[in-house]
């Protein structure tokens, strides 16, 4: 017998009919001779009645972040009753759990919290009983019982966080597509597939703008080491494998070290000039206790350059002109990265990257890389091609290779 966490995000619950399926995955799972755990989010996307975004539109921008998160913890709780209801009239044992009721706690960081502990005594409780939990995703209660949301994919991170707690043999992420693919397949006309991939790499794509899963969740995953597999509610593919361990890749192939191209937009970069080191530090502190993350970030002797999210780029253009800096802002840019655990060590891998954009009339502004990816930002419109020009460089050519 298997312990396996089944986690279905808003589009497996946001109709009738859907729920249906959800139902009967679940009970495919059981038949099969398997222990379920259920994590489950709020029903559907924004303009259905108990989607998130929806319940936001009920009350005010400026509402407080304690009420915000209880209001927001109201869907994913309409998910598991709902959810619960079916399975029992099915003839299936079932009960709704809320976060606080699976011992999800939290810091007091309403919208993004973060989990310290998990007691799982209660959930751990039920499948004695041979009872099905129905765990709502995305929300906890802080250790002063208030409630609390874990922010954009929580669901995801609730998923791995229980499935760590009761050490579940599998966590299955259900959603609408069949698994991950080398790229996004709106953008990249030859997206690929990916049967098998690792922790690092998914990892890395979800930092990186990939949507398929929260990075959060997978950092847990690399943590506890625990099997994952993303699937299609809607198909019975057998979806995409997540493992812990480095995946073997021919030394030989250059163009076998690249497992996908991830695209973010929104981008805008910041170059302050003829800064002093101690004052440097100070507005990198500054934009820290303002919440603007820093991505891409280059530190020269007398200057400093970094990407942010175009969101925050007021706000940090309203930072620096207080400490009266100079600076130059250029927005309307894009990132995007080649992600490969296996190009570590492979030597040109860079070069050939650079090649390729420049080939593609693509100008480089910045770069970075690691182990596992490298990164480029160029001018937002010429993101699409970029990604497309990678793929078929690195991807359907070693496709081809093979």
């Amino acid at each position: 017998m298997s312990l396996i966490v089944m986690k279905f995000g808003g589009t497996s619950v946001s109709d009738l009919e859907s729920r249906e399926l959800v139902s009967q995955k679940i009970i495919q799972s059981i038949k099969k001779g398997n222990q379920i755990v259920v994590v489950i989010s709020a029903m559907g996307r924004k303009g259905q009645p108990y989607a998130t975004d929806t319940l936001l539109d009920l009350v005010d921008e400026d509402i407080n972040y304690r009420d915000k998160d209880l209001l927001l913890s109201c869907g994913e709780v309409i998910s598991a009753v709902v959810m619960s209801d079916i399975l029992n009239k099915k003839g299936y044992r079932a009960h709704a759990v809320t976060g606080y009721q699976a011992g999800v706690v939290t810091d007091g960081n309403h919208g993004c919290a973060k989990c310290i502990y998990v007691d799982p005594i209660y959930t751990k409780k039920l499948l004695d009983d041979g009872i099905i939990p129905i765990v709502t995703g995305f929300q906890g209660t802080s250790e002063d019982s208030q409630i609390t949301t874990l922010g954009r994919g929580g669901s995801d991170t609730s998923a791995l966080i229980v499935g760590a707690s009761v050490d579940a043999d599998l966590v299955e992420i259900y959603t609408d597509v069949d698994g991950i693919m080398t790229a996004d397949p709106r953008i990249a006309e030859n997206a690929q597939f990916i049967e098998i991939i690792n922790t690092d790499e998914l990892f890395q794509m979800a930092a990186e703008g990939a949507k398929v899963i929260h990075p959060k969740a997978v950092e847990i995953a690399m943590e506890h080491k625990l099997n994952m597999r993303v699937r299609n509610t809607f198909s019975e593919k057998e979806g995409t494998v997540i493992v812990n361990e480095q995946l073997i890749h021919n030394p030989n192939n250059i163009h076998d070290v690249i497992s996908s191209v991830v695209l973010l937009k929104n981008r805008t970069q910041v170059t302050i000039t003829r800064v002093e080191e101690q004052e440097e530090h100070k507005l990198l502190k500054l934009l820290a206790e303002e919440n603007v993350s820093l991505d891409l970030i280059n530190i020269f002797p007398d200057s400093i350059v970094f990407t942010i999210d175009s969101d925050d780029a007021n706000k940090c253009e309203e930072i620096i002109q207080n400490k009266t800096l100079d600076y130059l802002i250029l927005r309307n840019l894009a990132k995007v990265t080649a992600v490969g655990s296996k190009m570590h060590g492979v030597p040109g891998v860079m070069a050939k990257i650079v090649a390729v954009l420049l080939e593609n009339d693509c100008e480089i502004l910045q770069s970075a890389d690691s182990y596992t990816n490298i990164s480029c930002l160029i001018h937002e419109a010429d993101g699409e091609k970029a990604v497309n020009a990678l793929h078929h460089e690195f991807i359907d050519a070693n496709i081809e290779y093979n």
